[in-house]
């Protein structure tokens, strides 16, 4: 599990975001995508589900110490037929997580693939300079 100081994670059951500091420009609710998150020695991935969305439809931003993820669903009906009942509410994606000052923000990765993003958080290794030793 990731510590706590290096990704700081909001609970995230089933839920629609309730915006109360902006207001939406797209007329469909946002929903907080299901994340899973893996860690080894040099990386945290965070795998996030956010079915309808395309890799041309995902945003991940980086703003200061703030992760965002934001996925753009447009609903899909076949043509000749009208929605009769429905148990899937589409709308967006939008997710946020807090960085440590471990993680290297200039080698991180998002690759999105039918539906799952995968975030590449690469932590910050030791330290290691060599220092040269002349003759004094």
């Amino acid at each position: 599990m990731a510590e706590e100081k290096d990704l700081q994670v909001q609970n995230a059951e089933k839920q629609e975001i309730e915006l109360e500091d902006a207001e939406r420009t797209r007329d469909r609710p946002a929903f907080v995508p299901r994340v899973d998150i893996v860690e080894n020695d040099s990386e945290i991935v965070l795998v996030a589900d956010m079915p309808g969305v395309g890799p041309d439809s995902v945003e991940v931003t980086l703003e200061q110490d703030r992760l965002t993820i934001n996925g753009y669903v447009e609903p899909m009906q076949p043509e000749g037929y009208a929605l009769a009942y429905a148990e899937y509410r589409v709308g967006d994606f939008t997710r946020s997580f807090t960085l440590s000052n471990k993680i290297d923000r200039e080698k991180i990765e998002a690759v999105m693939d039918k539906g799952v993003l995968r975030l590449h958080l690469p932590k910050i290794g030791p330290s290691q300079v060599k220092i040269s030793v002349r003759a004094g």
